[in-house]
């Protein structure tokens, strides 16, 4: 298709030239990226997985002309206007620097690394690579995108981090990282910024800190909040009319569904044929995860980060509310999701669908033929798969 098109003819449909975006965004940063890098650090660094416990670590700078204190190249919650070219490429500005190290060392490179990570603020940091970082641009499923990548040499805070007295406290009392990140998030701090202390060990008891792989920990923060969250909707009264709120970005749609009921909740994830892991499919593929009142006790295999990340956005919007219901999310991934942006766009996806004035309906039936207008796969489909679907309750008669 590429050898056809040539960049002109947009026979992927996407309305760019993903090779053209590449060239576009590699040559001005081939020229910035040296062996010694200065720049604002976002506060943030990455923790791999592979070889757990000994892992590659590194923190992160951001290279682009742009940069300032603004965290905006490194905080999804910024990024929900912006389109899949623009998102990489201020991606592709943040060069991680890589080093190997065991998740407990308490070496004095990653003491430094952390004062950084706990800033609220950017903050200037000197990288020095043992080499000139491979410019190239990496993927997850689960994390953001992410620019060059570097050996790293050393690494040294050029001014003081902005650290907030409330986080002083909570990382000096040394509890169970658990109930810290709890505690954080009661206080006001967000998902994204518990994901990047809890990845830099820098929460737990004395003797129990370590480092986290980046993904698993996005998955924590994500599972601990909003267990957290479950404890309160819980005990508030149900929701009394069927809800339905809707959004779509990144060639993702997602409906959500809220009935009357006790806590459930159900995720589907539809994928078209011709994205990235349906390239030889011929329908939607269509996974499902659910689980009852009481939570689920085993990790969401089939969905991973996405379950957690759309979970987490339902119970914050149901706490709002000061409401309980059964949910069920509606997942749709067209063909124009051809690279992972990372669980943050689910996350967003659904929290931008709870900002929008929701649909009420009188029925289950009419809720449902109300979603069916905006997805592709059909009704019937969910409804086979489906637990919450399929079950009837008094007060639907």
């Amino acid at each position: 298709m590429c050898l056809t098109c040539k960049g002109g003819r947009n026979l992927c449909g996407l309305g760019y030239c993903p090779l053209y975006e590449k060239m576009k965004i590699q040559a001005p940063i081939s020229k910035s990226v040296g062996e010694e890098v200065f720049g604002p650090c976002p506060p943030n660094l990455f923790v791999g997985r592979h070889g757990y416990p000994r892992v590659s670590w590194g923190p992160m700078v951001d290279v682009s002309e742009t940069a300032t204190t603004s965290c905006s190249n490194d905080d999804p919650k910024t990024w929900k206007n912006l389109s899949y070219s623009e998102l990489i490429s201020i991606r592709s500005n943040v060069v991680r620097s890589e080093s190997t190290l065991d998740v407990n060392s308490t070496s004095k490179l990653l003491c430094d690394a952390q004062e950084a990570v706990l800033s609220v603020k950017p903050v200037d940091v000197e990288v020095t690579f043992s080499r000139k970082p491979k410019m190239e641009v990496s993927f997850s499923p689960i994390t953001q995108p992410m620019g060059p990548s570097g050996p790293l040499k050393s690494f040294r805070v050029c001014e003081n981090p902005v650290i907030p007295k409330r986080v002083d406290e909570v990382v000096e009392e040394r509890m169970l990282a658990v109930e810290a990140a709890g505690l954080l998030w009661n206080s006001g701090f967000d998902v994204y910024y518990l994901t990047k202390i809890l990845s830099g060990g820098i929460l737990g008891k004395e003797g129990q800190r370590k480092m986290v792989p980046t993904r698993w920990s996005i998955t924590a923060s994500d599972d601990i909040v909003a267990k957290q969250l479950m404890q309160e909707i819980r005990e508030f009264e149900e929701v009394k009319e069927f809800m339905v709120f809707s959004n779509e970005y990144l060639h993702n749609r997602f409906e959500v569904l809220l009935m009357p009921g006790a806590w459930e909740y159900e995720n589907f994830e539809a994928w078209a044929p011709k994205t990235l892991w349906t390239e030889g499919a011929k329908a939607f593929e269509l996974v499902e995860e659910y689980e009852g009142f009481g939570g689920r006790t085993k990790y969401a295999e089939k969905e991973g980060g996405g379950y957690y990340a759309a979970r987490i956005a339902a119970c914050e919007a149901l706490a709002k509310m000061k409401k309980q219901a059964r949910v069920v999310v509606f997942r749709e991934v067209y063909e124009g999701y051809v690279v992972p942006l990372g669980v943050w766009q689910v996350r967003e996806n659904v929290r931008q669908a709870f900002e929008k004035p929701a649909r009420k309906f009188a029925t289950r039936e009419e809720a449902l033929k109300d979603i069916a207008g905006r997805l592709r796969l059909e009704m019937k489909e969910y409804a086979k798969q489906s637990v919450v679907l399929r079950q009837r309750k008094l007060s639907e008669f």
